[in-house]
């Protein structure tokens, strides 16, 4: 497309006037294509990818109001006030608003006045407001973090599961449904819920090759954290933690051995994440402990590493979180701590949560999915992007790539798990053929006379860990699939029948092993680096970022994004012009903020001349 084509093209307008933009990211533009067209789509897209634009640019486009369906109301706020920064005319209405601002912010919508309307799923359910939005002019619904939809069950937030109504309730309005996080079992059940798989799928690639995977033992994680973090001096980073009260321990334990680093969790006031937030985002070097509250819609680009001190719930929530490192696609780490406490804390919540027995034998399925990855005897980027249905070879830039472990003759032991999954019927989970292999006495082998098969008790000779942990090694490399969707049950894939009909062999990862070799991260080509002068100018600009943000009561980050200021730094524009070149400047942040940062960029090029 020529360049004028492009200016008469309403998208690429409302890109380039409102978002300051002039080129959609890859994924992008293909989604918005489908929503303009009228079509329904499920967008799969990875953290940092720019999914937000996928349906806020046909939301502009195709005028009347848009509904944005939200779970989270921090997320949902900073959408709001970022794109009201940008000049769009953007309201939430939800309950930690008084009732005159609700009232006020629905008379807006009903009016024409307000575009895109923010609402949680329980505040969208009910029958008054669906009732009162059909009579609207809407043109466009959004589902954002659509993974809930299939993961969060009923007993947990019904009304996502009630998000099915939409379909029928607004027949001729299409439905974008978005999510980072969504395993092929996950897709499926989000296009049957919410589409009735009447549904355009749209999965960008999950591959962040920049980021290096590794994992390791747990031994002591306040030593092996502070080990980490004091060997990335200068580097920002996010050190995950499972607890509030470890995110405390975790930030202290960095201040006092002279890392510049602050805690987030949910059980802090508003202002003290936020200040926290803001610190993290202007200031270099600075470590965020933080739970997992901490990180919904954050664009800070140069993190450089992503340290979970204890195990992630699942695969999906361990991508996005270590997603949020490397985002300027320089080399950056993705570490992570392993240990057995971590895997009996890891199923005691799933045991404990108000859920039905459906979702939990999925969520001990994703759990198990994990663990094999962190088992993992061979490359451990293939481990993961299988997972989400992407074939790739050997990376080159994960521990196991790296510093292969000395590996064991594990094959003897595979034929007997095979033997016992092929005895059983080829239904039954791992821990049952663990239960088979030992030769348990249990009322379930009893039940199905297991105990009179071949395979009964040919594993005494091993313990329950050790055969759980075969399992998980023949499943991460190909051997075994798990039937996640279902219950969990265990069958031969092709490689493991290679296995035993011609002779292949199977190679696993003791449990006791550790590494303790580091090898030097693969550099990607073309990663961006500034200057030491454009650094300093840099600093300067995130200074003011803070400070008009401070003034306007909005997170730093919603201003101008990383990327943004790297472009200003580089550029150093002179004029309002040249300022409306630069990366994510629209036509409302020219107007409010060109001269106050064009000031900034003149000062510091008379100090250096």
């Amino acid at each position: 497309m020529s360049v004028a084509e492009a200016l008469r093209d309403p998208k690429y307008q409302v890109l380039k006037d409102v978002f300051g933009f002039d080129d959609f990211r890859p994924g992008q533009e293909r989604v918005v294509d489908a929503l303009l067209k009228g079509r329904n789509v499920l967008a799969v897209m990875p953290t940092g990818s720019g999914k937000s634009l996928c349906f806020q640019v046909p939301a502009l486009v195709l005028g009347g109001l848009t509904i944005v369906v939200s779970p989270l109301l921090a997320l949902m706020q900073d959408q709001v006030q970022a794109l009201r920064l940008a000049g769009v005319a953007a309201d939430a209405i939800n309950s930690s608003q008084d009732r005159d601002d609700n009232v006020a912010i629905w008379r807006r919508a009903s009016s024409g006045q307000t575009r895109l309307l923010y609402l949680t799923p329980e505040r969208l359910m009910t029958e008054r407001m669906l009732a009162a939005l059909t009579k609207l002019d809407v043109r466009l619904i959004a589902i954002d973090e659509a993974h809930c939809v299939s993961q969060w069950g009923p007993a947990f937030r019904p009304e996502y599961q009630a998000l099915s109504r939409l379909d029928a309730l607004f027949p001729d309005v299409p439905i974008v449904a978005l999510t980072a996080t969504a395993d092929e079992v996950t897709r499926a059940d989000i296009a049957g819920q919410l589409f009735g798989d009447r549904v355009e799928t749209f999965v960008l690639g999950f591959d962040r090759p920049n980021i290096k995977l590794t994992v390791e033992p747990k031994r002591d994680w306040k030593r092996q954290m502070l080990d980490f973090v004091k060997a990335h001096p200068g580097d920002s980073g996010i050190v995950y933690c499972l607890s509030r009260k470890r995110t405390e321990e975790a930030a202290a334990l960095l201040v006092e051995n002279g890392v510049k680093a602050r805690a987030y969790h949910a059980g802090m006031s508003k202002d003290e994440r936020e200040t926290n937030q803001n610190i993290f985002m202007t200031e270099p070097a600075m470590v965020m402990a933080a739970t997992i509250a901490f990180g919904m819609g954050i664009d800070k680009s140069d993190v450089r590493f992503v340290f979970h001190a204890d195990l992630p719930g699942s695969l999906e929530a361990y991508y996005q979180e270590f997603g949020r490192a490397g985002r300027d696609g320089a080399p950056a780490e993705a570490h992570m701590l392993f240990g057995l406490g971590d895997i009996r804390m890891r199923r005691m919540f799933i045991d404990q949560e108000d859920a039905g027995e459906d979702r939990k034998r999925r969520e001990h399925q994703r759990l198990g999915a994990l663990l094999s990855f962190c088992e993992a005897p061979s490359c451990r980027r293939q481990v993961l992007l299988s997972y989400f249905g992407e074939r790739s070879p050997p990376c080159g830039n994960c521990d196991t790539c790296l510093d292969p472990a000395k590996l064991a003759d594990g094959t003897d032991d595979a034929k007997k798990i095979m033997a016992a999954i092929r005895l059983t019927g080829a239904r039954f989970g791992a821990g049952h053929i663990v239960d088979v292999l030992l030769g348990a006495q249990n009322e379930k082998v009893l039940k199905f006379g297991h105990d009179g098969i071949a395979a009964y008790g040919t594993g005494k000779d091993r313990k329950r860990e050790e055969w759980q942990s075969l399992i998980r090694q023949l499943v991460a490399g190909g051997f075994l699939s798990v039937d996640i969707s279902g219950y969990g049950g265990l069958t031969i894939a092709d490689k493991g029948r290679a296995l035993l009909s011609e002779g292949t062999a199977f190679h696993y990862r003791p449990a006791t092993l550790q590494r303790k070799a580091e090898k030097k991260i693969r550099m990607p080509a073309g990663a961006p680096t500034l200057s030491g002068e454009d650094e300093s100018l840099l600093v300067a600009l995130k200074q003011l970022r803070l400070r008009l943000a401070k003034e306007r009561q909005v997170p730093a980050y919603l201003v101008f994004s990383d990327r943004t200021l790297v472009d200003m730094a580089e550029r150093k524009p002179r004029n309002r012009q040249e300022f409306a070149d630069v990366n994510g400047v629209g036509a409302a942040k020219l107007k409010d903020f060109a001269e106050a940062f064009l000031n900034v960029i003149r000062r510091h090029k008379e100090a250096a001349s």
